[in-house]
């Protein structure tokens, strides 16, 4: 698994693309960019690009492990 070079959700940017989703989760890239993709993430798409809202990639992560989140 990949370490996450951020220690807290503070550290987080406004709006996360693909490889800052693949950074958090510890995941590839390529895995990030398949749940970007996957009906009922919450992706906002600006252009071609594929961004994610930080309150939104949050409350997606608390929905999916009953709240427990670090």
């Amino acid at each position: 698994m990949l370490q996450s070079k951020f220690k807290s959700y503070d550290e987080l940017p406004l709006f996360l693309n693909a490889r800052t989703v693949a950074q958090v989760l510890g995941i590839s890239q390529a895995g990030a960019y398949e749940l970007l993709h996957q009906e009922g993430f919450p992706v906002l798409k600006i252009g071609s690009r594929l961004v994610v809202p930080k309150e939104k990639f949050l409350s997606w992560i608390e929905s999916r492990t009953g709240g427990n989140t670090l």
